[in-house]
């Protein structure tokens, strides 16, 4: 019958750029007669083009020039002995291998991206090793240790060693917000011990003037929380950082503000007249009221987050057209890249806007929280076009953190972990894929080591794998020393300083180190995968080096043997060591 694999049988493979000429091929055996290629813009399935492929003696080709960026969907229709059918993905929609379908309403397309440009990404962003610190929970700085400004009605908790908690109130509101006391001060002061562990660059949870200890409640866009420290604070810890050749990106929390925020003011926090003061206030039109002051949307229903209204043009000037626009601001201070908090809530407009005044300052980085495949994301009924060019440069790989938990738990097999992660490969852009921003526990998450019920063969499997696979990895502060936690607030403990589990601290060293020392685990190195036995394997190569990696999640040994490498380069497959045993839960590396 037909056999078409999208990553073998489309070429180029992966996202292209507008205009390119995109070539298919599929076997064939003699029952298929005839097939066409359908193919439509995203959307636009009435005006699907039905291009008839012609027959070789190994099958059938066919050419196909998109002429416009967007998603382009595909699959082929055949006619056969047995009348016709068609010919897509496997449900899910993911590539490789398709499947057959008689009924046309059960088709499910490939998909093919198509770019107006490919967007570059910082030198200094591509070989970064990033940790994500919630300032509140690091350290702090102070010779006593006293907490900077505490806040009115909050707790401070008695020791750095408690677990947080909140104190809420019959309608599941946050009566009296915690502190443990960390500050930006606290951070500079570890500067050196994070650079020594393999760290280049920090992301910092936001930092700005709000009511809680998470901060996405922003009171002033333009203020440090003094919790945290002042301005002349950050400004030093900004220097300290870059001196220490690390960079660093801030949270910009875009889509809502504090109910207590100078921009909505419903507590009178402020002496300026604030949207819930005034339908006459100069922010009113960045919010929408159902029944003034007390009724208005919000973020997920939450009323301490009043919700910008999304397409409004002064708050998105506000935050970056102006010529000391939040962006502007903050990113001439030196800030090296925003992470845009609930990307999918900000029109694409708003983010082109935030991009390009980016743009104006040389080697920043963009990158947006997507939980999905950002390449297909849909919003509020509408594609989003983050990859298309000049929006997002990459984004939170989610994803990748729920294929490796899977994998390394046997809830999802080697042939399925290496079509998953290679349908992210040729649905996003080369830089989107390459650099992805990778995590495996984030504070939206619970720690990575109480995901996997404290086994540490299997976190020493996936901590490896982090850090060896494609992508920029980012570090979730304390999961290197052995912080345990479930949802949130308990992943939000404070750093255990003097208590870390040394041999949890070791395997993630271990682990860095390695992709600091071998030239081929650079994010941008060629990557290869294949599957033999239940286990998963793969190629990484630059000019420098070519590297295997083997990875055997089951609880018996596995022998690199009857491997499945048709996406393994010829060359490099006579390279590889047949026969290597990996042991149970366990991956192995070695240089071709």
């Amino acid at each position: 019958m037909f056999q078409f694999d999208s990553f073998t049988d489309r070429r180029p493979f992966g996202a292209v750029r507008e205009g390119t000429l995109v070539h298919f091929s599929a076997k064939a055996d003699g029952a298929v007669t005839q097939a066409s290629l359908v193919i439509a813009a995203d959307g636009q399935w009435d005006q699907a083009q039905t291009l008839p492929m012609t027959q070789s003696p190994n099958g059938y080709t066919v050419t196909f020039t998109p002429p416009s960026s967007g998603l382009w969907f595909y699959h082929f229709e055949l006619q056969t002995d047995e009348g016709r059918q068609r010919f897509g993905a496997v449900d899910g929609g993911y590539g490789g291998i398709g499947q057959t379908y008689s009924d046309n309403a059960d088709v499910v397309s490939y998909q093919l991206t198509v770019v107006h440009a490919f967007d570059p990404v910082p030198d200094w962003y591509k070989n970064a090793r990033f940790y994500h610190i919630f300032v509140d929970r690091f350290q702090n700085g102070n010779a006593d240790g006293h907490v900077n400004a505490p806040k009115a009605n909050s707790f401070i908790y008695g020791r750095q060693s408690d677990r947080p908690m909140y104190i809420r109130g019959n309608n599941g509101e946050v009566l009296r917000w915690d502190f443990y006391g960390g500050n930006l001060a606290g951070i500079q002061q570890k500067l050196p011990l994070l650079a020594a562990r393999g760290i280049n660059a920090l992301y910092l949870s936001p930092i700005f003037q709000a009511r809680s200890n998470h901060r996405y409640d922003t009171g002033d866009y333009y203020a440090i929380d003094e919790v945290l420290g002042t301005l002349h604070d950050f400004k030093q810890f900004l220097a300290a950082a870059h001196r220490q050749g690390m960079h660093v990106i801030l949270d910009g929390v875009f889509n809502h503000v504090g109910a207590d925020s100078r921009y909505f003011n419903a507590v009178n926090e402020y002496n300026d007249v604030g949207a819930a003061n005034s339908l006459d206030s100069p922010y009113a039109s960045w919010f929408s009221f159902k029944r003034f002051p007390d009724d208005y949307n919000s973020w997920w229903g939450v009323k301490d987050l009043p919700a910008i209204n999304k397409d409004n043009q002064d708050f998105h000037n506000f935050i970056a057209a102006k010529k000391d626009s939040v962006i502007s601001y903050w990113t001439d201070m030196g800030v090296d890249g925003w992470r845009l908090d609930v990307a999918d809530e900000l029109t694409d407009g708003f983010i082109r806007q935030i991009r390009s005044t980016l743009d104006q300052f040389p080697n920043r980085v963009l990158i947006g929280e997507v939980w999905e495949d950002a390449s297909n994301k849909q919003a509020y009924g509408k594609r989003r076009q983050y990859f298309e060019g000049g929006e997002l440069n990459a984004v939170m790989n989610y994803l990748l953190r729920s294929m490796l938990i899977d994998f390394v738990n046997g809830q999802l097999n080697a042939a399925g972990f290496v079509r998953q992660l290679m349908t992210l490969k040729e649905n996003y852009p080369p830089n989107a894929f390459d650099f992805n921003f990778n995590n495996i526990g984030t504070h939206d998450t619970p720690r990575i080591l109480t995901v996997l019920n404290g086994d540490r063969q299997k976190l020493k499997l996936l901590v490896s794998l982090f850090y060896w696979l494609p992508g920029v990895p980012c570090l979730y502060y304390g999961d290197e020393a052995g912080l345990t936690g479930g949802k949130d607030p308990d992943n939000r403990a404070f750093y255990p300083w003097g208590h870390e589990d040394q041999e949890i601290m070791d395997l993630y060293q271990i682990a860095i180190q390695t992709r600091i020392d071998q030239p081929a685990l650079a994010a941008d190195a060629a990557f290869f995968p294949f599957t033999f036995e239940d286990s998963f394997g793969f190629v990484r190569q630059n000019e420098e080096q070519t590297l295997v990696v083997l990875a055997n999640p089951t609880c018996s040994p596995q022998a690199l043997q009857d491997a499945n490498t048709k996406l393994v380069p010829a060359n490099l497959r006579a390279l590889l060591p047949v026969g290597t045993m990996v042991p149970p839960c366990s991956v192995i590396w070695q240089e071709l």
